[in-house]
């Protein structure tokens, strides 16, 4: 009896697990089959029953266009009957995807975040103008919260202003005397208004959902 038993490590991969050893030995025996006409209606067989799977699917177009597909795929695309799709090209499909790009700069003031480095970088295309000047107004006053959430209590705006300066590359350039942000504690306030409302939200959830259990 033990001889006859068998791991999984001993046995094909499965190529799309999510169908079960069931279907893929099934796509086999098709394979294995020499008459076209009989090969044929096996493969159609094996789609119904894949689509009973997922019986709210089956029927649409776009869904059985995808169990041929993975029918193909299942049988490392050797398998030769008629389609009424498409078939998939292995070389697309085996081909590896190309690479994800991702951001690998890494900003001097990490706590302004890239947001409103991104946010500079447009605003310096702007023509001139009021919408321009409250953009900018208001990036400078957004980069002097980011700064009181992450390093003091208490900044200088002329501190923004130079960092402001140095992160558009010298092309935006605020003076301390004519350009006046909001004070410190009001972006402070505001801030710690936002947190504690969120706060106070979540407890709220959560005795809400323990009331409901109770009943």
């Amino acid at each position: 009896m033990t001889e006859n038993l068998q791991y999984n490590t001993e046995r094909n991969l499965l190529i799309i697990p999510e169908y079960g050893r069931h279907i893929h030995k099934m796509i086999e025996q098709t394979m294995s089959e020499n008459d076209k006409d009989k090969r044929n209606k096996q493969a159609k067989a094996i789609i119904g029953v894949m689509g009973n799977l997922n019986p709210h699917l089956r029927d649409v177009p776009d869904f059985q266009h995808k169990l041929w597909d993975q029918l193909f795929i299942m049988s490392n695309f050797k398998l030769d009957v008629e389609s009424p799709f498409t078939r998939p090209n292995e070389e697309i499909i085996n081909s590896r995807p190309a690479k994800l790009g991702y951001p690998q700069s890494h900003p001097k003031y990490r706590f302004y975040g890239n947001n409103i480095k991104a946010m500079i970088d447009v605003v310096v295309t702007w023509d001139d103008g009021e919408l321009k000047d409250a953009l900018i107004y208001t990036i400078a006053n957004h980069m002097k919260k980011c700064f009181l959430n992450w390093n003091k209590d208490t900044v200088e705006d002329k501190v923004i202003f130079n960092h402001l300066y140095e992160l558009s590359g010298g092309k935006i350039s605020l003076n301390s005397e004519k350009h006046v942000l909001s004070p410190s504690e009001n972006l402070i306030r505001m801030s710690n208004k936002r947190f504690g409302k969120s706060a106070r939200n979540n407890k709220h959830k959560k005795y809400r959902s323990q009331k409901q259990r109770w009943k």
